[in-house]
């Protein structure tokens, strides 16, 4: 055999070679690959030492200061306008934002006009390790000590003109309370509110004469699930009677209602506590122990919106407009702020919220949008909600902020009424990983995160705590109307401290009307507490006309009411879940009526004290098979009550027949440790273990 000899490739030869490699390997033969590199961003700076007359191209002024970032967010949307008309936007857009605060004198727009695209979004996000903060309030300077004891006065511009009328005071980054009388607790109603006139009837002391004509002073009445906020028109002081200037809400009468009054100069009598003279534009203010009024930092909101993200719905035959007449807002992100120091307002008259703070505006105002993203954002201080995906918002994620001392919730999907057509609808936006906390510090109705008549939205991995009303509601349609809130997934949410005994009627979640699609799963639930004269601190809540709602895998413990509650509906399945500890009963039924109200099967209930079944259970219009039930209080398995009846008796009904009373052997289910031991009985009705470690969000702050 011969063998032949290898040739020297020429250096020429294999240059080209190597060459054409390169090329082949970084897609540059086929175009294929190399479309799929993307384009380098287009980059802008804005910083608290720039000028809006820059070019925004410099994260800092240069050395002569004739050129550096933009002062403003404003300046730099408007600087991609101009790129975007002049058809130069092919590359995606970053606004680096440095550090400082940010006022804004008005509410911060993006329009159609400010849109990326999904290959090339536009980007406005905090600078490495620096923390912007857009702020909707002024400072307020010039204290004084005042004639009277500790109090301290300032004017706040714009308040005697009538420009203006601050609700909120920050001192130091603290919110500090509205002059309020008692200081803490409530006041309550001597009886039941008058239904035939704004009137009621209060205990001696509580109310005086001289509050009545007052536009400054405030009353706030709760009741259940509804909030007043009202002036007092009259006082009757033989007869003890306070009128109010408006209606009080329908449908509810609660004896010994809560209420208090807050912002008249007589009730300043406390460290922390604030007035603020209408007619003068005076703000006297007690400051707390160690605060020095020359030195601190006192911000009185001004304004009530701090961004907004606004489609337009007169349509266009540009590509992306609608035929339907909508041309949305979309694909822009916004990361890494702090959103701080928006006001709260109401009408003249005074306001009624009816139930979950739903009318309420928030400081982040999204409509006809798409992919809009909040993420990894910090906002509080806030007077309303912190964020509304209005009508028209489809694709938007709100992942990994902090919300936190709101006066009204925290997110609010969809609108109270259904959409004229599939284009204005609201659906398929996700809001997760978010530590939602401190909620309805002014409306106590508000919930957390409330889903109105919208569909496919995704709640998940969120901690929701400190809130006096529902942690999540969803749906907005009482009875068996037809509805659009369908098919939204509640999902491994962490959700506790509801309540916290001031409003009622309300849960850890809470659903509303006929959703066919919609699931709540993998929750944790625990600590619900309702008001001492209401009624309802529920776990898991489907009230009026809740039907077809499939709830799994849930743990829910220590509330004072019902772990579960069916006010009444159909055909809802609640399966593998564990209802612990609930104070006066574990599972109601409010409404017995014909059809199959729910299936509850592989569950496990435990308790020490109350009742196992409250309320309706007489017509067995419900199916309840394979579940674990056990007393741990006093009397064992002898103190087990079927709405009266023995398990036997509640087995010969057709209830319960492959069901079982045993102890699960829980780790330790006074600790809120309900992982199950190895012998654990459970796994006879086939209960498949549930990990609540992984409620919550999966990103620690």
């Amino acid at each position: 055999m011969h063998m032949r000899a290898k040739k020297t490739p020429r250096p020429a030869a294999l240059i080209a070679f190597v060459l054409c490699f390169f090329l082949f390997c970084a897609g540059a033969t086929t175009g294929k690959a190399s479309a799929d590199v993307p384009e380098p961003s287009i980059v802008f700076y804005v910083s608290t030492l720039g000028n809006d007359a820059w070019s925004g191209k410099l994260s800092q002024p240069d050395a002569g200061h004739k050129d550096g970032p933009f002062a403003t967010l404003a300046a730099a949307r408007d600087a991609i306008r101009k790129l975007k008309a002049q058809g130069l936007l092919t590359q995606p857009v970053t606004v680096y934002v440095r550090g400082g605060t940010y006022a804004l004198d008005k509410t911060l727009l993006f329009t159609v006009a400010d849109s990326g695209t999904e290959k090339t979004p536009i980007s406005y996000a905090a600078y490495r390790d620096e923390t912007p903060l857009l702020s909707g309030g002024i400072q307020i300077t010039g204290w004084a000590k005042a004639a009277k004891g500790e109090l301290w006065e300032a004017e706040v511009p714009g308040v005697r003109e009538g420009q203006c009328y601050p609700h909120q005071l920050f001192v130091n980054g603290e919110r500090r309370q509205r002059a309020r009388t008692p200081n803490t607790g409530f006041f309550r109603i001597d009886g039941k509110i008058t239904k035939q006139k704004p009137e009621f009837k209060f205990h001696e002391g509580d109310i005086k004469p001289e509050w009545a004509g007052q536009k400054d002073l405030d009353l706030v009445l709760l009741q259940a699930w509804t909030v007043l906020r009202a002036h007092i028109v009259k006082v009757n002081a033989s007869a003890r009677t306070a009128r109010l200037s408006v209606e009080f809400a329908p449908d509810v009468q609660e004896e010994g209602a809560h209420y208090w009054v807050e912002n008249t100069f007589d009730a300043l009598d406390s460290p922390g506590e604030w007035y603020l003279n209408r007619e003068s534009g005076k703000l006297y203010y007690w400051p707390m122990p160690g605060e020095d009024m020359e030195r601190s930092e006192v911000i009185a909101p001004a304004l009530t919106e701090l961004l907004r993200f606004q489609g337009g719905t007169q349509g266009d035959s540009r590509p992306g407009g609608s035929a339907f007449g909508f041309d949305p807002v979309h694909d822009i992100h916004f990361q890494g702020f702090t959103l701080s120091y928006t006001d709260w307002s109401m009408a003249a008259s005074g306001s009624v919220d009816i139930q979950g703070a739903f009318t309420l505006a928030a400081a982040v105002e999204v409509s006809d949008a798409h992919s809009i993203i909040i993420e990894n954002s910090v906002l509080k201080h806030l007077g309303q909600f912190a964020i509304e995906l209005g009508k028209a918002c489809k694709g938007n994620r709100i992942v990994g902020n902090e919300m936190a001392d709101l006066g009204a919730g925290a997110v609010k999907i969809g609108e109270p009424k259904d959409p004229n057509d599939t284009e204005e609808a609201t659906s398929g936006n996700i809001v997760s990983d978010n530590r939602i906390h401190d909620v309805g510090v002014v409306d106590a109705g508000a919930d957390a995160i409330w889903i109105g008549l919208s569909s496919g939205n995704t709640i998940a991995h969120n901690e929701v705590s400190n809130v006096y009303h529902s942690g999540i509601a969803v749906g907005w349609t009482w009875g068996y109307l037809p509805t659009a809130a369908y098919s939204n997934l509640i999902e491994y949410n962490h959700i506790h401290h509801v309540g916290r005994g001031v409003m009622g009627d309300l849960g850890c979640v809470y659903l509303l009307g006929v959703q066919p699609g919609t699931v709540v799963r993998h929750n944790f639930c625990h600590d619900v507490t309702r008001s001492d004269s209401s009624y309802g601190g529920w776990g898991i809540y489907t009230d009026e006309g809740s039907s077809q709602i499939l709830i799994e895998n849930n743990v829910v413990f220590h509330t004072q009411d019902a772990g579960f509650h069916q006010h009444y509906g159909q055909n809802n399945i609640i399966r593998n879940n564990i209802f612990a500890l609930g104070q006066t009963s574990q599972l109601r039924r409010t409404d017995e009526e014909p059809g199959h109200s729910f299936s509850f099967e592989h569950n496990i209930v435990l308790w020490d004290s109350g009742v196992l079944l409250d309320q309706e259970w007489k017509d067995n219009n419900f199916g309840f098979d394979n579940n674990l039930y056990f007393y741990a209080g006093s009397g064992g398995s002898s103190a087990i009550r079927f709405d009266g009846l023995t398990f036997q008796e509640w087995q010969k009904r057709g209830q319960d027949v492959h069901s079982i009373v045993a102890d699960p052997l829980f780790t330790d289910f006074h600790k809120g440790d309900f992982s199950l031991q190895l012998e654990s009985p459970a796994r006879r009705i086939g209960f498949e273990p549930i990990d609540v470690s992984q409620a919550g969000p999966r990103v620690k702050r």
